[in-house]
């Protein structure tokens, strides 16, 4: 924890713990995102994160609010009630207690919302890495069993080799439960693949556990499993490139052709009607195409795996 964290928790760490059963979820996706914060003090810190940002950002909004006069700036035509009529003249602090409220509550909620989905995507992202580095590492531990050393120093050597990334971390953590807390490699490897944000790697290992109860040839298992998921991997690459394929297809139609089409329709309708600011083809032009651009690049991104 660092000294923000500390605070937070000193705050707030008590009330914590009573809160343990309503967020096993997140207890759940700190482990395997890997963040190394204590539930109470990682908790803490986004009640008091929000309230600080909700706070901040309320008193700088109502601020520029009064002094811009901008509630004074809002008009209804048409019936109100007699009482809100009434209340018109006051329409300036009205509106100045109305706008810090909703800023203390959007963006209060946002970094609250924010600090509770922060590990599951971590965790999603731990799990693509894992996903596609795993043939790898199992080759590296298939040619370290072959040369007659030992599981357990097998995946210490593991995770020495950054190179094979957050499956070298997973290997890691299975030494340190067995440096560190004193257990063997088999309860050290169940307590691993229990938290492991990937299906793959909680396959592996628990197979891992099986054959090692067993008596088996872990060498002919981890070369079997190597050749498993390495075909795997070609055959959702496959799929990648596919589905790439098929989005390239919809953005040319949608945001090339589609939008040009809209474009050159908006110019000819507002030559014909004589219209001096069309306002749909600004639209077009400076929010749909840009923005849905981006939507395309991030749904991209999303969708590729690990390298």
């Amino acid at each position: 924890m660092n000294s923000y964290q500390r605070f937070c928790f000193k705050i707030l760490g008590e009330r914590m713990k009573k809160k343990r059963s309503q967020f096993v979820e997140l207890r759940n996706n700190l482990l395997r995102a890997r963040i190394t914060v204590p539930f109470e003090a990682y908790l803490a810190s986004a009640y008091v994160t929000a309230f600080l940002v909700g706070i901040s950002t309320a008193v700088v909004l109502g601020v520029f609010a009064y002094l811009l006069r901008i509630p004074e700036m809002i008009t209804y035509k048409g019936t109100l009630p007699d009482f809100i009529v009434e209340m018109s003249d006051y329409r300036l602090i009205i509106g100045t207690v109305l706008a810090v409220f909703l800023s203390l509550l959007v963006f209060g909620g946002l970094t609250y919302v924010v600090f509770i989905v922060y590990p599951s995507i971590r965790a999603g992202e731990r799990r693509r890495n894992i996903d596609a580095t795993l043939p790898y590492a199992i080759n590296y531990i298939t040619a370290m069993s072959t040369a007659g050393i030992t599981p357990a120093e097998v995946f210490k050597l593991l995770g020495e080799s950054p190179i094979y990334g957050e499956s070298s971390v997973e290997a890691r953590y299975i030494v340190r439960e067995i440096e560190i807390f004193g257990k063997d490699l088999t309860d050290a490897i169940r307590v691993v693949s229990g938290v492991t944000p990937s299906d793959r790697m909680k396959e592996f290992l628990q197979g891992a556990v099986s054959a090692i109860s067993a008596g088996t040839n872990l060498t002919e298992y981890y070369r079997t499993k190597a050749a498993q998921y390495t075909i795997e991997n070609r055959q959702q690459q496959k799929m990648f490139l596919e589905t790439l394929g098929l989005i390239a297809e919809s953005y040319v139609t949608a945001l090339v052709a589609g939008t040009l089409f809209l474009i050159i329709l908006q110019s000819i309708m507002s030559i014909i009607s004589g219209e001096v600011s069309p306002m749909f083809l600004y639209v077009v032009i400076y929010l749909i195409v840009p923005f849905g651009s981006i939507m395309f690049v991030i749904l991209i991104s999303s969708m590729t795996p690990e390298v």
